[in-house]
């Protein structure tokens, strides 16, 4: 048995927690491989330790005080290290990290310093060699998905037990190169890969999925087990737990993933494995999610139908305003694009309305915001016949519109637009009707 373990920001807050990870690492010798995001919050009104490397990046650009916001930093990891006890000094290191932020690196080197002196503290404090991500993790335009692979699989068949700093690697001109916010789920999951181990473990603070978000409903159901589809579904429409990005270098080799709780090691947490047919769900749903602030763009024209290219044509109007685009639902002569608000900063959905009213003539562009979308999702959705009704049911007992509606062809989801203002009475409508 081989297990790659992966902690997250506030499994690595501070020298107690860090302690709690290193007890689960030993207590299993098969957990050979760790990797670690930076510290997170201590407490609510504490910073995480990227969100202050990030801050300092930016306050050399506008001259300010980066070297307090710095401090802060390097004050912190001094701390852990003297509460472990342990023999390290990152002096030198965190010298040469100010250095090179004040002489204009970027904001990804900055931004991945969390995880670099993390990781060197806990491969210290468990006795593990330090490996830096630098060295193994490789990008191109894009992530270099082979390049990597093969490093690491190479680097790590050399060493017995190893931590590597999550989220970062490096790019073909040398410079440090981040995954998006999260990426150290994603980190472990390429180290899974390489090391061809037998389960991914990703310690974080909560005992894996839930049915719904428990800021909205009051001690949801978990989630005892989930395909790598519906992880994904969940996770883009907000379930955060993990990064929506992690299954995709353990999908080929089908290596599950288990969510566990560094302060509740003995809770099973939530398992996803490759195919849903490995899945008996009792219940219809496997899980309910949503996001809100989007914005839809209805396009209507007649016999747009017939009209060869017009897809192609709006697509592009939104494509060239450098916009990417959520849900496609269309009519016989009406198209709509559905576009989260975080896309059209800088008068961008003006720029996208005159395009496509240039590219294709319509007889009518609306515009609708302010919507929210929540999907519900299960494999168990394709065998049961009355679904979509007990949704709608639902949604109308609760009197809420429902301004839009989408379902893909898989049948593994349901998504419906309504106002923000009814965001979390429908959640709540939904689970009462699927769960009570």
């Amino acid at each position: 048995m081989l297990k790659v373990c992966k902690f997250g920001g506030t499994s690595m807050a501070n020298a107690e927690n860090i302690r709690k990870s290193a007890e689960i690492v030993k207590s299993d010798y098969s957990r050979r491989f760790v990797v670690v995001s930076a510290p997170g919050k201590r407490n609510k009104t504490d910073d995480k330790i990227t969100d202050l490397l990030i801050r300092c990046s930016e306050e050399v650009k506008k001259k300010g005080t980066y070297k307090d916001t710095f401090l802060k930093v390097r004050e912190r990891f001094e701390e852990i290290i003297s509460a472990l006890g342990i023999d390290l000094k990152l002096e030198k290191e965190f010298d040469e990290t100010l250095n090179n932020i004040q002489k204009g690196a970027n904001l990804d080197y900055a931004a991945s310093r969390g995880e670099y002196f993390c990781a060197k503290i806990f491969a210290k404090f468990l006795g593990f060699e330090f490996i830096d991500a630098k060295d193994i993790i490789f990008f191109d335009e894009q992530f270099d998905a082979k390049k990597t692979d093969r490093v690491c699989s190479k680097t790590l068949s050399k060493v017995n037990n190893a931590v590597i700093p999550g989220f970062y690697g490096i790019d073909t001109n040398g410079k440090i190169k981040t995954f998006s916010r999260g990426g150290s789920d994603v980190t472990g999951s390429i180290i899974a890969k390489a090391v061809k181990c037998d389960i991914y473990e990703n310690w974080t603070d909560v005992n894996g999925f839930m049915t719904a978000d428990p800021r909205i409903v009051k001690n949801p159901k978990s989630i005892k087990i989930l395909s790598y589809s519906e992880l994904r579904e969940l996770s883009y429409m907000g379930a955060s737990v993990l990064h929506p990005e992690s299954i995709f270098p353990v999908k080929d080799s089908k290596i599950p993933i288990n969510i566990r709780n560094t302060f509740e090691k003995d809770n099973i947490g939530t398992t996803i494995v490759p195919d849903s047919n490995d899945i008996l769900h009792e219940d219809i749903l496997t899980g309910i999610a949503g996001k809100k602030d989007f914005t839809v763009i209805l396009v209507e024209k007649d016999m747009m139908n017939s009209e060869r290219g017009f897809a192609r044509k709006v697509l592009t109007a939104i494509e060239e305003c450098g916009v990417s685009f959520e849900h496609l639902p269309t009519g016989i002569d009406s198209m709509s694009v559905v576009i989260s608000d975080c896309e059209l900063k800088d008068n961008k959905l003006e720029k996208i309305v005159a395009k496509i009213k240039k590219y294709v003539n319509p007889d009518k562009v609306e515009i609708f915001d302010k919507l929210a979308l929540i999907a519900i999702v299960g494999s168990n959705m394709r065998e049961k016949c009355g679904t979509a009704a007990k949704l709608f049911n639902a949604v109308a007992k609760a009197g809420i519109n429902i301004r839009m509606i989408d379902q893909g062809s898989s049948e593994l989801n349901i998504i419906i637009g309504i106002d923000n203002n009814d965001y979390e009475n429908c959640i709540r409508a939904i689970y009462d009707e699927f769960y009570s």
